[in-house]
């Protein structure tokens, strides 16, 4: 079984377009490293995901990264995003979901894999669990960012998809 490892952002995201469901759908249980959580609890995180983290879902386990190093290669990311990738590095089959640039690039030179909240949007469009142009739309709303050409060809691939279900 997949082990999915959660950064801070594809969480908040998916929390604030109303789109949270879709990961235990997707993934038996998401693990986050207590960083992660203290960020999701933090008083400057939306209230919507303030609300959201009190009752956290059962699917949601907080598990502690069980090493104690001082990697200089990761002291230019994030706390959370550092936590996230130590803990998914224990894994032998993980899944790690993270937004930031620095954080990814960290994570595929490790060998972790890795996928973005626009990824999982995507996998959650082809089993069919949501409308990826209304999440994209939400997501837009957000402060969430990514180019216009991402989301064009993200919006094209749904498209096509859609039009061969269709034939």
């Amino acid at each position: 079984m997949t082990v999915v490892v959660a950064d801070t952002s594809p969480i908040n995201y998916l929390v604030l377009i109303g789109q949270i469901s879709i990961l235990p759908s997707l993934y038996d249980e998401i693990a986050i490293p207590p960083e992660v959580l203290a960020e999701l609890k933090d008083g400057n995180a939306p209230p919507e995901v303030l609300r959201w983290i009190e009752a956290p879902p059962e699917w949601l386990r907080v598990r502690q990264d069980r090493t104690v190093h001082d990697d200089p290669a990761l002291h230019k990311i994030d706390l959370g995003e550092r936590a996230a990738i130590l803990l998914a590095q224990q894994e032998p089959d993980v899944l790690l979901l993270i937004d930031d640039a620095a954080g990814r690039a960290e994570a595929n030179r490790r060998g972790i894999p890795n996928v973005g909240t626009l990824g999982v949007l995507r996998a959650a469009s082809i089993r069919k669990l949501l409308d990826l142009p209304a999440a994209l739309k939400r997501l837009a709303e957000t402060n969430f960012r990514v180019t216009e050409s991402l989301l064009a060809d993200l919006l094209a691939e749904d498209s096509e998809r859609q039009r061969r279900a269709n034939r």
